[in-house]
């Protein structure tokens, strides 16, 4: 078989990716029950078939989306609470990050898996692993900067449970809306204001 011949045949059967992608976009947009081969078949215009040659059947795709949102959204949130930071208020602007920049942490996405998990016992289990290795995070941060036991964990529970508010709301709120709040979000959670250079270079990252 000629290099032209196998990616044609790759073609016709789409690639893992493609077919990932496509239950992500079904997921967050109908929920769960909305993640079924054949309409994601039809979404990418291949066959059914063509499926199989990238999961087993639908619980591996499942599975699959699963670890998608575990590594992008849990992994990505404990990565950015263990960054350097030179106080507790840059610290705090780094895990930030994730609550603007859908490229860190699916908002969307992380909606979905809760909503899914009322459905699940197995997912339910995994979901409060995540939520538990995500406050044990930012519960590790804020004692790196000298926050007792007993004030390191109800600040890590406050800034965690706000933005999961403001996941399962489904705030709308523009990134100039969101910006315009950092500081006093910084200040409630941390004590402490954050300088103008820290600000400043947490705006750099998210122009509007």
């Amino acid at each position: 078989m000629t290099i032209g011949q196998t990616k044609k045949k790759n073609s016709a059967r789409g690639s893992e990716m493609a077919w990932l992608d496509a239950a992500h976009h079904l997921l967050i947009e109908s929920g769960v029950e909305s993640v079924k081969i054949m309409s994601l078949a039809n979404q990418l215009a291949l066959s059914r078939t063509s499926f199989y040659w990238h999961f087993s059947d639908r619980e591996a795709l499942l599975d699959a989306l699963i670890k998608r949102w575990e590594k992008k959204n849990t992994g990505n949130l404990v990565a950015r609470t263990q960054l350097y930071a030179e106080s507790i208020t840059e610290a705090v602007l780094n895990l930030f990050d994730c609550w603007v920049e859908p490229e860190l942490f699916d908002a969307r996405m992380d909606f979905a898996i809760r909503n899914w998990a009322h459905q699940s016992e197995t997912l339910k289990a995994i979901l409060e692993k995540d939520d538990e290795e995500r406050i044990s995070a930012i519960h590790a941060m804020f004692l790196h900067f000298g926050f007792s036991q007993a004030q390191a964990d109800v600040r890590a529970h406050t800034v965690y449970y706000t933005q999961i508010g403001y996941i399962s709301m489904m705030v709308e709120e523009s990134l100039a809306q969101r910006l315009k709040r950092i500081p006093a979000y910084v200040e409630s959670f941390s004590g402490q204001l954050p300088t103008e250079k820290e600000l400043a270079r947490f705006i750099s990252r998210h122009p509007i």
